[in-house]
C-alpha cells in the first residue's frame, strides 16, 4: 500500500470510522460517495463500536503473496452491531475454536510490512470478545 493511501484510509483501518446516510439511516462501511441503499450523497461520520459476531469463516492454508508468514490463518465475515459486514482476519483464537455466532471485537494489529526495512501497515483484525468484569 502506498504511503498516501495508507494515510487516506487510516481512520477506517484504525478506528472503524463509517458513515450514516442522512436520507435512509443505514450505516455505510467502508465509506462511499453515494449510499448503496438509497443512492443519496449526503452522509455523516460515525464511529463503529467494533463489536459484532462471526457470520461465516474460512481458514487460509495457501496464503496470497505477502501473507505467507501468517498461514494458516482464519478469515471471517463479521456482522457488526451497527449492521455492516466486514471481512477480516481473526486473531488470538485457535482455528478449531471459531464458531458461527461467536461474539468478537476489533483490535488493531500488524497487517503487513513493505520490504525488510519498509513501512509497517496496521489495521483491524477481530478476536473473541473478552468477558466484562462486573
Amino acid at each position: 500500500m502506498s504511503i498516501p493511501r495508507n494515510w487516506r484510509t487510516r481512520q477506517q483501518r484504525y478506528s472503524l470510522k463509517a458513515e450514516v446516510c442522512n436520507a435512509c439511516g443505514n450505516t455505510i462501511f467502508p465509506p462511499r460517495d453515494v449510499c448503496p441503499h438509497c443512492a443519496e450523497q449526503k452522509q455523516s461520520w460515525t464511529n463503529l463500536s467494533g463489536r459484532g459476531e462471526i457470520y461465516s469463516f474460512t481458514t487460509m492454508y495457501s496464503a496470497p503473496a505477502g501473507f505467507e508468514e501468517y498461514a494458516p490463518y482464519t478469515m471471517a465475515l463479521v456482522k457488526l452491531a451497527e449492521g455492516p459486514m466486514i471481512t477480516a482476519q481473526l486473531t488470538d483464537v485457535d482455528t478449531e475454536d471459531v464458531k458461527i455466532g461467536m461474539p468478537v471485537e476489533m483490535v488493531t494489529r500488524k497487517l503487513s510490512q513493505d520490504g525488510d526495512e519498509g513501512q509497517i501497515l496496521y489495521g483491524y483484525k477481530f478476536r473473541p470478545m473478552l468477558r466484562q468484569v462486573a
